[in-house]
């Protein structure tokens, strides 16, 4: 069975939702873009709600100058979009699943042959799929910022299995990632 990956950019205090500018996915140093590229290596679909989805797409596919080389990999990647509403995706290599029952949805996914399914944003999506207890392994950049407000990635009330520190690397911009596994 493949590996629910949740990935996500966080503050100090846990947020990650982004409503000051702690994070910008075009100002990253070397080291911390070689993890990126080795983490997109262990991937190969990348699995968002509609709004994180509008939000990539209506960004990355324009980025034509990107030597980042995350704008090729989004390209190229099998994207799945969770949507009750979404009907054209309009970017390449994209697939609806209708949302009439995530859980259901994803473990199919998990069950189909490949690398790791990566979910990325989509704080709706994560809560779900954290809830569910379909996450494996949690990798989180965590900023060296304090936002004072936001949702986080777990919500008041949330109830999650043993984690297991399996992994923490720091970078020269003072990002750390720290890698969870729940198994």
């Amino acid at each position: 069975m493949r590996k629910l990956v949740v990935t996500q950019n966080i503050t100090l205090d846990g947020s990650i939702e982004m409503l000051t500018t702690w994070f910008d996915p075009t100002d990253q140093t070397p080291d911390l873009l070689d993890e990126i590229h080795r983490q997109d290596a262990q991937a190969d679909a990348l699995l968002l709600g509609r709004k994180t989805f509008e939000d990539f797409r209506g960004y990355w596919p324009r980025q034509d100058d990107d030597a980042t080389g995350v704008t090729d990999y989004l390209n190229t990647v099998e994207k799945y979009v969770v949507s009750s509403t979404l009907t054209d995706p309009r970017w390449q290599n994209t697939s609806i699943l209708p949302g009439i029952d995530t859980v259901a949805e994803v473990l199919a996914l998990k069950e189909l042959p490949g690398k790791d399914i990566v979910v990325t944003g989509s704080i709706a999506l994560t809560h779900a799929l954290i809830g569910a207890g379909l996450v494996d392994e949690y990798r989180l950049f965590v900023y060296p910022a304090v936002q004072g407000r936001g949702r986080r990635l777990f919500p008041d009330g949330t109830d999650t299995p043993a984690l297991h520190l399996d992994d923490c690397t720091s970078f020269s911009n003072g990002v750390a990632l720290l890698r969870y596994s729940t198994k």
